[in-house]
């Protein structure tokens, strides 16, 4: 008995089999990737519109805002209607000041410096009736009881000159004059009180000499200081910085 092996090929089943075996590794066709590129493209194409969209919204929603025209402000200037202009922009914006509100500003002072086409916002200038304290000034806080000022008071700008005169203890001192000349640039309080006529103090803030301070402060902590009011034309040993830079 001969055994012989058989060359016949394998059923049409068999091949079958054999590919559906082996099917679940083999790459997508591109006929079969075209469907999710196309979808890609579209969702591309969607979001660049939109962010179209959205830069052409936003480029004509622009608003007028305060810019600076000098080619520099220094901190300290008096702010006058030559040193703005207008200019617009679009988009996150807040903070600053509008167009319309450029009036406000006028008088008041730049607290940095600001330099040609820069934007602004409120910091960058005093609040209204506030001035800057000079480079070569300093603010002194002084209170006052009767007999060391004048009875009708003194208010904001009034020109005083600054006299130390001797305490209880200092008979034999002299009057000494710290300041020939100082604006008074804060005050609040009364020598009296109006209606009942009782003593009360006077508390007020004068600009001086940066050099003159320190013994303005000395003699205003051991209450040795008398204010004396001058005319309003007398010139201060330091002024306010009115924009002239």
């Amino acid at each position: 008995m001969s055994l012989s092996s058989s060359t016949r090929p394998p059923s049409q089943g068999t091949r079958g089999a054999g590919r559906s075996a082996g099917g679940s590794n083999r790459l997508p066709s591109g006929r079969e990737r075209r469907p999710a590129l196309a979808a890609l493209a579209v969702i591309l194409i969607l979001l660049g519109a939109a962010g179209s969209a959205l830069i052409a919204l936003n480029s004509g929603n622009r608003s007028d805002f305060v810019a600076i025209s000098a080619d520099s402000l220094a901190p300290g200037h008096k702010l006058e209607p030559k040193d703005l202009s207008r200019g617009d922009l679009a988009g996150a914006t807040g903070g600053l000041i509008p167009w319309s509100e450029a009036s406000e500003y006028l008088g008041r002072y730049t607290t940095t410096w600001l330099y040609k086409d820069q934007f602004v916002t409120p910091d960058n200038f005093t609040k209204a009736g506030v001035k800057p304290i000079p480079t070569d000034g300093a603010e002194v806080g002084v209170s006052l009881e009767a007999g060391r000022a004048t009875s009708n008071g003194i208010a904001v700008g009034d020109i005083v000159s600054v006299i130390r005169v001797p305490t209880s203890n200092q008979d034999s001192g002299a009057a000494v004059a710290l300041v020939s000349a100082a604006e008074v640039t804060a005050s609040s309080g009364a020598i009296a009180d109006t209606r009942t006529n009782a003593s009360t103090t006077l508390n007020v803030t004068v600009l001086v000499p940066t050099g003159k301070a320190t013994a303005v402060a000395a003699a205003a902590a051991a209450k040795s200081l008398v204010l004396v009011k001058l005319s309003p034309d007398t010139k201060p040993e330091v002024s306010r910085n009115d924009g002239n830079n």
